[in-house]
């Protein structure tokens, strides 16, 4: 019976060898993250920011995105947010938070039924007041603060300290990146958001884990094979499991990219950036740490020890850089 494979079982492919490439990259990706965040900033959604989301759509036609954005000044709102979605039929407006507590989120409601009723269905609305802002911030990080303390924890019991350094370091790399994804797309930063990033956290330890494992067990196989060759024979021999598992997916999470509608877009785009992340760092960042951080491996063991079945030939290895 024939199986389906995105990964022939004897692929050899030398990934290793692009570790000059991607350690630099990565860098560069995490330096543009920091200045990012910084200077720019995440759009915080209402959940975060406070104030009053209308999610609208026109009885007829295309909404009107001038003349939504023109209500602020129209009612004295201020600075109206307006996002169309759904082919420009549907939109979104958010009202930033107005002074005067719970009273005036509620007026700002009844002003703005009042004028859009006869052009637009009303079919979402959402006011969030400064304290439950606050609240949700606070609760917010401390929860993602918590959770990757207890993740680096894990690693670290659960490895040797140069396999746990390599998974604390393509954690916290993912991590990053993501951040630095939301402050590029400027995509809607809300507690949906919150909960993709753990989630990603949960997929970066995962591939993390599964090539890690396999890492050691060759380890133990192949004492005093070089270290570039053992990672790179523990890469290939997880090759298509990690293909099909990140495939697999991101199928899904297109799925809901297309059909999941406005409210989970930031999340579903946020998932699949963090699948490809996830995929990258575990092949790319994690696993070369190991060349430089174990301690039983120097050149010249490189050089004189015999290499696995299936890697290169004593006479084709390369010491380690």
């Amino acid at each position: 019976m024939l199986r389906f494979r995105l990964a022939p079982d004897n692929v050899k492919f030398g990934f290793m060898r692009f570790r000059r490439v991607s350690y630099p990259f990565s860098a560069i990706l995490s330096v543009v993250s920091v200045v990012l965040f910084l200077t720019v900033g995440l759009n915080f959604g209402i959940d975060f920011s406070g104030g009053t989301l209308f999610e609208v759509r026109a009885k007829q036609g295309q909404a009107d995105l001038t003349g939504l954005r023109a209500l602020g000044d129209k009612l004295g709102l201020g600075d109206v947010e307006v996002q169309a979605f759904g082919g420009g039929v549907d939109a979104t407006m958010r009202v930033r938070l107005q002074p005067g507590g719970d009273a005036a989120q509620q007026a700002v409601v009844e002003k703005v039924r009042a004028v859009i009723v006869n052009d637009y269905e009303v079919r979402r609305v959402e006011v969030v007041g400064p304290r439950v802002s606050g609240e949700l911030v606070q609760s917010g990080t401390l929860g993602v603060v918590l959770s990757i303390i207890a993740v680096l924890t894990y690693l670290w019991f659960r490895y040797e300290w140069p396999l746990a350094v390599a998974a604390v370091i393509a954690t916290m790399h993912d991590l990053l990146l993501t951040v630095g994804f939301f402050a590029v797309t400027q995509l809607e930063f809300n507690l949906t958001s919150i909960a993709a990033i753990l989630t990603i956290v949960g997929l970066s330890l995962n591939e993390t884990v599964v090539v890690l494992d396999r890492i050691r067990e060759i380890m133990r196989k192949y004492k005093k094979a070089p270290m570039t060759e053992i990672i790179d024979l523990s890469i290939n021999a997880v090759l298509s499991r990690t293909i099909m598992t990140s495939t697999t997916t991101l199928i899904a999470l297109l799925a809901l990219v297309f059909f999941g509608g406005h409210v989970i877009r930031s999340f579903s785009l946020a998932m699949m950036w963090g699948v490809i992340v996830a995929m990258y760092s575990s092949i790319f960042i994690c696993s070369p740490v190991l060349i430089y951080l174990n301690p039983r491996m120097s050149e010249g063991e490189a050089e004189a020890a015999p290499a696995p079945k299936g890697g290169k030939s004593k006479a084709s290895a390369k010491p380690a850089v």
